[in-house]
């Protein structure tokens, strides 16, 4: 499917859409699964919930807010220590947001990592934070993915409308929290969820790459200004 009319505002999942993290992520999994259990558990748990806030992921493993919370911190400090090493770069990535922006869209984060994650992430893949209007992250004290309202936040800061926008992401979570905040839901093929995964989520578009977003946003409008600073 495709949407009805030309969008005005596309909004971005992070990891395994705008930055290539699925090794820095799985690395920070096992290591962590390996500090707090004895018998860790497989690869295939951490993938059922990849694309939810941490505490969420961690939760679902353990009985205790004091459990998760060790966790979280040992999760942390490998990620964090571990975090240029291992994370990637995406091809026509940062390409693709300058000549989104030169037609005026409007361009959003909207991610289940946390603010400084974010930061670091977006840093390290050379991606100027500046490109976007907005970047919600799991810092705001609203529900997450698969909930629909850090979209609903996303575009209500840039005072759009669900009818004209987009969400991009590679998860099952991102295409139910799309579907479920009214925009255009955009699979990213390139991330670590598979096409038969994606597909289950009846997503109304199927990226191969992510200048393909390129065909859905019509003519240049006004271009906009951007919101944020580096």
């Amino acid at each position: 499917m495709s949407p009805r009319r030309p969008l005005k505002t596309i909004l971005f999942d992070l990891d395994g859409t705008l930055v290539d993290s699925t090794d820095l992520i799985a690395e920070s999994w096992r290591h962590t699964m390996r500090a707090h259990f004895e018998d860790p558990p497989p690869d295939d748990v951490w993938l059922r919930t990849l694309g939810q806030p941490l505490r969420a992921q961690l939760g679902y493993l353990v009985d205790t807010a004091e459990e998760v919370q060790a966790m979280i911190d040992t999760y942390l400090d490998h990620n964090l220590r571990e975090h240029e090493r291992l994370i990637g770069s995406f091809p026509e990535v940062a390409e693709t947001l300058v000549r989104l922006r030169e037609k005026g869209v409007g361009l959003g984060v909207v991610t289940s990592k946390a603010s400084v994650g974010t930061a670091r992430s977006l840093a390290a893949c050379a991606l100027d934070q500046a490109l976007f209007d907005v970047i919600i992250t799991s810092d705001e004290p609203v529900p997450h993915k698969p909930d629909p309202a850090p979209i609903h936040l996303a575009l209500e800061r840039l005072e759009a409308t669900a009818e004209n926008a987009a969400y991009v992401g590679d998860s099952v979570w991102d295409m139910r929290a799309g579907h479920a905040a009214g925009v255009t839901t955009m699979a990213a093929l390139w991330g670590p969820f598979s096409e038969r995964e994606l597909a289950l989520e009846r997503p109304h578009i199927m990226l191969d790459a992510i200048e393909d977003i390129l065909e859905y946003v019509g003519a240049p409008q006004a271009a906009r200004p951007s919101a944020r600073g580096c």
